[in-house]
């Protein structure tokens, strides 16, 4: 071992990507380096990037320009999405020290032990067909742990760069999924986040018939886990079995994030999904019919290239006409390299205009949704306790806050039904 031990991380983007730093984390500390927090003077800055629009490239550089301030002898490492697909690019920022893809990451140890080898090969992620396994990454939140069971993607939206970043579908095998939850569930852990690049297609490469189903059923039987939470879900794997056999999974959450991404078939067409409004109507009804209190939350893009108004307005009905509790408003944004790139762009103005539009309805619905909760009862997952507030989820993830007295202290990560007194802007708050 080299006299480097002080290692800080950056993570931007999704949930597999804080998966992966937990990963490398762990990692690291099982081979005696320290891990410090990334405002602090480290010897390697490792910067976990992002790719999903032109915005996550430009943090991403932003981040790997700036570290160095905090120690111009330290080496900075550019590691994930944004480094697989634009290795040249980021040869040309000169603060970088080493530049590694998302198949080098589970290898980071071997990496961070000899800095002299600057140029690395980065594996052709297009042709792995395993999963790259980190074992069993039991470092987590105090009450939430957030479990990848699958990477890559096969579906090619056309405003997607994603899956040349992260490869084809592979999924992780059940049993080492469910010894890692079974460890977290040891630890005192009581909820899990199942994530993945596209979850939906869990099972797709396996040779014997195995699904998504078949694996939260299995996580279901696991003792000391009380709440199996699903991450954002192609809305096509609904199907009345699917719903049938999850409803009798008493862990599950009963919160769905279905990405939508709009309410018109032919923006839908030209986005390369494949289901329509007319499917994804059913979709929500087979949900609604299971499930009494569901929350249903979706991502939406608006400006999608060669959107008109009429479409858009299109797609503004059919939101109100599902009534999600909470929609994430992305205004489209031109990723190079993909087919949306060279399609007719949408005035930034316009993109706006749309942008505030679909946040008030959001706004409205959230809100709506909350008042529904005033005077009853609910339970809570709590999790964070500051300056005399304690913070939790209910199981269908609304967010609630109380009041604690002295007597009431040491409450996170235990469960509580509580009385919701009233409700505020984004959140519902509890009865003392």
């Amino acid at each position: 071992m080299k006299n480097i031990k002080r290692v800080a991380f950056i993570t931007l983007g999704c949930k597999v990507n804080q998966y992966e730093t937990n990963g490398m984390t762990q990692k690291l500390k099982e081979n005696g380096y320290e891990i410090v927090n990334h405002n602090e003077k480290a010897d390697i800055y490792i910067i976990n990037t992002c790719t999903v629009t032109n915005m996550s490239d430009r943090k991403s550089r932003q981040m790997l320009r700036k570290t160095k301030e905090k120690n111009p002898d330290a080496k900075v490492i550019a590691v994930g999405c944004y480094a697989q697909v634009a290795k040249k690019e980021l040869e040309k920022i000169e603060e970088i020290d080493l530049i590694l893809g998302n198949e080098e990451k589970k290898d980071i140890v071997k990496y961070c032990e000899d800095l002299s080898k600057t140029n690395i090969e980065l594996t052709d992620i297009m042709h792995k067909k395993e999963f790259g396994e980190y074992g069993d990454v039991t470092y987590s939140d105090k009450t939430r742990a957030v479990i990848k069971v699958q990477d890559g993607c096969d579906r090619f939206c056309s405003y997607c760069i994603i899956p040349y970043a992260r490869g084809r579908v592979r999924s992780r095998k059940p049993e080492n999924v469910v010894s890692e939850i079974t460890k977290i569930a040891k630890k005192g852990i009581k909820e899990v986040v199942i994530t993945g690049i596209h979850i939906a297609s869990y099972g797709k490469d396996f040779k014997e018939k195995y699904e998504l189903i078949d694996l939260l059923e299995e996580i279901n039987k696991i003792d000391g886990i009380e709440r199996i939470r699903l991450g954002s879900i192609e809305p096509l794997l609904i199907t009345e079995e699917f719903i049938e056999r999850l409803s009798k999974l008493d862990k599950i959450c009963d919160h769905f994030h279905l990405s939508l991404q709009s309410g018109c078939n032919e923006t839908l067409k030209r986005m390369n999904r494949r289901y329509t409004v007319e499917e994804f109507r059913k979709i929500v009804k087979i949900i609604r019919n299971k499930y009494e209190n569901v929350n249903l939350t979706t991502d939406i893009i608006v400006g999608f290239p060669e959107e008109t108004e009429e479409e858009f307005e299109t797609t503004y009905n059919f939101l109100k006409e599902i009534n999600f509790y909470k929609m994430h408003i992305f205004k489209y944004s031109q990723r190079k390299g993909t087919v949306a790139a060279k399609m007719k762009q949408i005035d930034p103005k316009i993109k706006e205009e749309r942008s505030k539009k679909l946040i008030e309805l959001s706004d409205k619905n959230e809100d709506t949704y909350n008042k529904k909760y005033i005077g009853k009862q609910v339970e809570v997952l709590w999790e964070e306790e500051k300056k005399g507030i304690i913070k939790g989820h209910t199981k269908n993830y609304i967010l609630v806050e109380k009041k604690i007295k002295d007597n009431e202290k040491n409450k996170e990560n235990t469960l509580e039904n509580v009385i919701i007194k009233e409700e505020k802007e984004h959140y519902i708050i509890a009865k003392n």
